[in-house]
């Protein structure tokens, strides 16, 4: 079994970037020299989208997408080879920030080094080609984990990126690979290196799914053997269903409490709003105060958070994995990147001094949020969708105390009167 993970993994911050779309010029180089900018926002670790050579065969778009990946070991030279992953790794490393490598062990390319050398571990379709099991990741082929010797080599790879820098594994459609090869990953690599090992578990509606068709889905309790942190798209249809107005957000919050119940007491999910799959949080939400509360929200729950480049600058444009569409600083709202900094910043250190989470709807749209243990406690009054007037409060919840962030409401006998500005309020006894 793997060490407990680190209670501070709770408080991290984690920047995803898809390097050949960060930057104007797309390369690693590029994208180290700013590197700066999620460092002063307080990230702890940088996440790298796969900076492997993309395969050729039944390509997307013009560049294809880097989870088509054609060799596991080596970096694309068109993102600026080793050499530049080498620059990356170490401007990270001088800022302070951990890097995470995008693992993608379930497939590979159809025209992958390890067909060629190795078709004996790929699942083969009707026509006795690598095919994949997904019918809408038509430009992968899956490999076959009954394969002893696809084991070795893997964690092998995972051993030689540990040795060039990595400091943590992102590991893509995770739940699709078997527990017992992250297990036994996990043992070989912990004896030279502490890294992080972050799962993208998927939803438990696409687990259900795998099983009722006779694939093999491993549950988000089943990765916390492996894993530190795995992924919230188990409470993701819950939490999507709120956004569009279908469910009360209290079917989320009570997943929270499911997610507490069944997981081991070490295991820690992974926030987001949005990531390179998703549809951005300034297009759903739009660059207001709608904005502001769900970020905040998003920052205070349970576990690392996550953000997806540009994220911090509400940029609404979804930037697509399989061409050129570079990130644009004009396309930002600068006075959003001062409120994300400083949530940002405010929630880290909520979530280092009062561990203990608890949240619960005033109305619908109006949630309370409150953090508390180690000696101090927050509460935080989020208006979810942009509602106003009075607003009745649960007997004895009180807020007296020192206004973080927004307005410091207007109270009266048992009510508040809801401004759309975040609440944050510390109440030390």
């Amino acid at each position: 079994m793997k060490a407990p993970s680190p209670d501070i993994l709770r408080s991290s911050a984690i920047y995803q970037i898809f390097a050949r779309n960060y930057t104007e010029a797309g390369t690693l180089q590029a994208a180290a020299a700013r590197l700066s900018e999620p460092a002063s926002l307080g990230f702890d670790f940088v996440y790298l989208t796969p900076v492997h050579p993309i395969g050729f065969e039944r390509r997307k778009g013009s560049l294809g997408s880097p989870y088509a990946i054609a060799d596991y070991r080596s970096v694309d030279p068109m993102l600026g080879g080793e050499e530049g992953l080498r620059a990356f790794i170490d401007e990270a490393h001088r800022l302070g920030m951990g890097v995470i490598m995008d693992i993608v062990y379930n497939h590979s390319s159809p025209d992958a080094v390890l067909v060629g050398e190795h078709p004996e571990w790929y699942r083969k379709g009707p026509d006795g080609r690598p095919s994949s099991r997904i019918a809408d990741w038509s430009d992968v082929a899956d490999l076959d984990y009954s394969k002893r010797e696809l084991w070795d080599y893997q964690i092998e790879t995972l051993e030689l990126w540990a040795r060039f820098g990595a400091d943590g594994f992102r590991c893509d459609v995770a739940s699709l690979v078997p527990v017992e090869f992250w297990v036994e990953a996990r043992r070989r690599l912990d004896a030279a290196k502490p890294l992080l090992w972050l799962a993208e578990s998927v939803h438990k509606e696409f687990v259900v799914e795998c099983r009722r068709r006779g694939l093999y889905a491993a549950s988000d309790t089943e990765l916390h053997s492996a894993f530190d942190i795995t992924y919230d798209y188990d409470g993701r249809e819950e939490l999507e269903a709120a956004w569009k107005g279908e469910r009360s957000l209290g079917y989320y919050l009570k997943h929270l409490e499911t997610q507490e119940a069944l997981y081991p007491p070490d295991a820690v999910k992974l926030r987001f709003l949005e990531n390179h799959d998703q549809e951005r949080a300034a297009a759903r939400f739009g660059r207001g105060d709608r904005l502001r509360n769900w970020t905040l929200f998003s920052m205070l729950l349970p576990g690392s958070y996550l953000a997806y480049m540009g994220q911090e600058d509400a940029i609404a444009r979804r930037i697509g994995l399989f061409d050129r569409e570079p990130m644009r600083e004009m396309e930002g709202d600068s006075a959003f990147r001062i409120f994300f900094a400083e949530a940002l910043a405010l929630s880290k250190r909520i979530k280092a001094e009062a561990p203990l989470f608890d949240a619960r709807l005033l109305t619908e749209g109006v949630v309370l949020v409150e953090r508390y243990g180690g000696g101090a406690r927050y509460s935080a009054i989020l208006n979810l969708d942009g509602r106003s007037g009075a607003l009745s409060l649960p007997r004895g919840l009180r807020l007296e105390g020192e206004t973080l962030m927004g307005k410091a409401p207007k109270t009266g006998d048992g009510s508040i009167v809801l401004a759309r500005d975040a609440l944050v309020l510390a109440v030390r006894h």
